[in-house]
């Protein structure tokens, strides 16, 4: 088949203005989400029971999330290239099997160095999920409806977020093995998904630049029947003509710089928060409930995003919400009080819910198709090692006081709020 053929099942694909898939594709992503996420706050609410049970320190026992962040790392290297290479079904798959794998050696483990096993484990599937899920994503969604698809799955991963404060302060404060059960339920969950993500198609953007013409014509076929049945198709801008996309090297040393100063401050408040409040004066009970109702900013920033990301540009409304996420961070750090703590972190949460999934999308849309999956993995993967330096920069700003704490954690979305700037400009963009 020739370029201009297959250019035509591209266009094909993009031409179509409403969601072209069943709905458990969207659920089976979203389910891995809710999982992943979960798995990525549930060690941050554990960590006071597992440093008492393992009899460690709070710095030592915050190691564990450091080493999740460095099996981040490894992990989303690893499938990007076997997503790149091999499909992105194999890739999501891969992803799930790891942080099932990881969580079930944390649930069962005898000593600390196991449950670092484990984390690290868990963490290459994490890592994993980000790359393979966002490149999928992706490489499956019409152009106009690319930041509403990948948005939309990132939300249940902020549902899972939000939820782990509830399940840790029913299993954490009232039984000495609480904090296992927690993991054993992320256990439960990947399974169940596992499935569910054998039955997803193939990204037909994928199978075009691998020259399985047939194949792709066959899904965007089955896409554009699916469009069908789903009644008139709602009015659309027009696309916006693609632009030329910077060397993989440019692009990916800017969004791995972004991501890597961002998640210092993101895992900060995500993993660090009950160690901070705890060591603020409040009892983990108190501090779990605060979270509980912070979390709930993390769901609704998220739900915030599918109604907006594809309406502005995308790079400027997260750098808006990034200034936000600073600013409620610092007043948080000047008046530490329960009213101050709940109101202003659920506005912290919902920054974060609000640009993370928009963050997704438009690391995603920098990259061609050949090396979406490279390119994702080295700035949302690598950069990772932010959030496992996390504890190491900012537990001890807060022991010099817990302003400098959270204004560290302030500085680092102030940063990323610029850096996000000279990204290109892709929203409404069409693309291989």
């Amino acid at each position: 088949m020739t370029g201009t053929a297959s250019n035509a099942i591209l266009e094909r694909l993009d031409a179509i203005r409403v969601w072209p898939y069943p709905r458990r594709v969207l659920v089976a992503l979203g389910a891995a989400y809710f999982f992943a996420f979960y798995d990525i706050v549930n060690i941050g609410d554990a960590l006071p029971q597992i440093a008492q049970q393992f009899d460690i320190s709070s710095e030592t026992a915050a190691h564990a999330i450091s080493v999740g962040l460095l099996g981040s790392v490894v992990g989303s290297l690893a499938v990007a290239f076997i997503s790149d290479r091999f499909g992105r079904r194999p890739g999501l798959l891969i992803s799930v099997a790891m942080f099932t794998v990881g969580s079930l050696v944390i649930a069962f483990s005898g000593s600390f160095t196991v449950l670092l096993v484990g984390r690290f484990i868990t963490g290459m599937g994490i890592g994993a999920e980000a790359a393979a899920a966002a490149a999928y994503l992706n490489g499956i969604s019409p152009t106009r409806l690319r930041g509403r698809a990948g948005c939309h799955a990132v939300v249940w991963g902020y549902v899972g977020i939000a939820i782990t404060p509830l399940i840790a302060l029913a299993l954490v404060p009232s039984f000495t093995d609480g904090w296992r059960a927690m993991f054993v339920l992320a256990a439960v969950g990947g399974l169940a998904i596992m499935p569910l993500r054998n039955r997803l198609p193939e990204s037909p953007r994928w199978l075009v630049v691998k020259g399985d013409h047939d194949d792709a014509l066959v899904i965007v076929e089955e896409a554009e029947r699916f469009a069908a049945t789903q009644g008139p198709p709602p009015p659309m801008e027009e696309l916006k003509p693609p632009v030329r996309l910077r060397s993989f090297w440019v692009s990916s040393s800017l969004f791995f710089a972004i991501w890597l100063i961002y998640y210092i401050g993101n895992y900060g408040w995500l993993t660090l928060a009950p160690t901070l409040l705890t060591s603020e004066g409040f009892s983990l009970k108190s501090s779990l409930t605060f979270l509980c109702v912070t979390g709930v900013g993390l769901v609704i920033g998220a739900l915030g995003s599918v109604r907006y990301s594809d309406r502005f540009e995308r790079k400027f409304t997260i750098a808006g919400s990034l200034v936000v996420f600073a600013a409620a961070l610092i007043v948080i750090g000047l008046a530490p009080v329960a009213a101050v703590i709940m109101f202003f972190g659920f506005i912290v949460s919902a920054t974060v819910g609000f640009a993370v999934p928009m963050m997704y999308v438009n690391t995603a849309e920098q990259f061609a198709t050949n090396m979406r999956a490279r390119g994702i993995s080295i700035g949302i993967g690598v950069g990772h090692l932010g959030g496992a330096v996390a504890p190491l920069l900012i537990l001890p700003a807060a022991a010099v006081g817990f302003f400098w704490g959270l204004g560290l954690m302030a500085l680092t979305g102030l940063i990323a709020a610029v850096l996000i700037l000279f990204g290109q400009r892709m929203t409404g963009r069409a693309m291989n």
